[in-house]
């Protein structure tokens, strides 16, 4: 009996330890899932870590290039301002240049222009007669002096050589002629619309042929009289240039006529 005693007495004396070590086993499973979970989220922040470890070095070395394109096209950038302040220096003295060169032109163009109204000038007094009569025109246009006279004055009717009448005209107009140094002299010989008839037909086949053999004996005169011959071109237009109605006396009258034409030297 008293040994069953003991033995109740030693079973519910463990009891508690038997509990005791229950309890222990489920805290045990709560921390080791805590840990894995914890191990868990070392290992991704580990990993989180690695891979902005990665975007830094990355954003390093990306900002390193970036530096250096910057330095880069600065120095460009500054080779390029000094280049074109050195471009803008060089216009600015073609400008200038260029700005007294026209100043320069425009005087000698304005002398050039007062030397011209004044041989017209001179022309025009010296020929009041003949300007009077309607034998002689004189125009001046766009840098060209135009001393225009009507064939009679100068040439009889189908004839090219110049009449003596017609010497102490063009004696008038060389006296200015002499002083012009600066000009082309273009004789230009011109008809009306009627055909050359007659035996003039064999020396003169067409108006072609008599109005170029009129201001060649023109220029051919002016030379003689000391005019330089270099300076001299004649040409013959026939009736291809008219200046009136050919259908009328009068405007054949003033389409027969010699020019004598300055204009600028080429």
């Amino acid at each position: 009996m008293r040994k069953s005693l003991v033995a109740a007495i030693t079973v519910l004396a463990l009891v508690p330890f038997v509990l005791a070590g229950c309890v222990s086993k489920s805290e045990y499973m709560k921390t080791v899932d805590a840990a894995n979970t914890l191990e868990v989220d070392n290992t991704r922040l580990k990993n989180e870590l690695t891979a902005a470890g990665k975007r830094h070095d990355q954003l390093t070395a990306d900002r390193a290039e970036l530096e250096r394109l910057l330095t880069a096209r600065s120095g460009e950038l500054g080779k390029s301002i000094a280049e074109l302040r050195q471009r803008v220096d060089a216009l600015g003295s073609e400008n200038i240049r260029l700005a007294q060169e026209l100043a320069d032109a425009q005087k000698a163009r304005e002398e050039k222009v007062q030397e011209l109204s004044s041989t017209y000038d001179q022309l025009v007094d010296k020929m009041k007669g003949e300007i009077a009569k309607g034998q002689v025109t004189i125009s001046e246009l766009k840098g060209k002096l135009t001393v225009n006279m009507v064939d009679a004055i100068l040439f009889d009717s189908g004839k090219a050589e110049i009449k003596a009448d017609g010497l102490v005209v063009l004696g008038k107009v060389i006296e200015i002629l002499k002083s012009v140094d600066d000009k082309a002299i273009r004789i230009e010989g011109h008809t009306d619309t009627l055909p050359i008839s007659g035996s003039l037909a064999q020396r003169y086949p067409t108006n072609w042929e008599l109005s170029a053999a009129r201001a060649i004996n023109v220029a051919r005169y002016l030379q003689k009289q000391a005019i330089n011959p270099a300076t001299l071109s004649a040409a013959g237009f026939g009736e291809f240039k008219p200046v009136a109605d050919n259908a009328t006396l009068e405007g054949r009258a003033k389409n027969r006529r010699i020019e004598i034409v300055l204009v600028p030297k080429d």
